[in-house]
């Protein structure tokens, strides 16, 4: 039986440039660095983000952009201190979505390796009362 997610794991070019990315906007705590050792298929870090572990491994990353993401929940008044230090670290950012009233707001951001991350400052059940008071999608 599934009991939730084990971890997250980025494959990313420059560990360093990752690292400060991962603290400084996500506010990530490093609990683990291989250094040299190769115990798993390259060099690798771990992070606590909140209570999600994110690894980060040394390797070849995606090619071009892509919708595919991880959200990291953030409360509403951490918005703008997100969005600046990610505007900091000069972070490519993705328009957001078209949303509906009370669907909450997200930050888009892609990292150096073309991995898409979204802050959002939701729940999937406000979402849910969202779409349940609308009778048009988006457009």
């Amino acid at each position: 039986m599934i009991e939730g997610i084990s971890h997250l794991t980025f494959i990313v070019q420059d560990l360093d440039k990752m690292e400060v990315l991962l603290t400084k906007v996500l506010k990530a705590q490093k609990v683990y660095d291989s250094g040299q050792k190769t115990f798993s298929h390259s060099k690798e870090r771990f992070f606590l983000v909140g209570n999600v572990w994110v690894a980060i491994m040394e390797g070849t990353v995606p090619s071009k952009d892509s919708y595919n993401h991880v959200a990291f929940k953030i409360g509403d008044v951490d918005y703008d201190e997100c969005l600046a230090a990610i505007i900091s670290l000069k972070l490519k950012t993705r328009e957001d979505r078209p949303r509906i009233h009370g669907e909450a707001r997200s930050i888009y951001f892609y990292d150096y390796d073309n991995h898409l991350f979204e802050l959002h400052t939701g729940t999937l059940d406000e979402r849910l009362a969202s779409y349940k008071k609308e009778t048009q999608p988006c457009k």
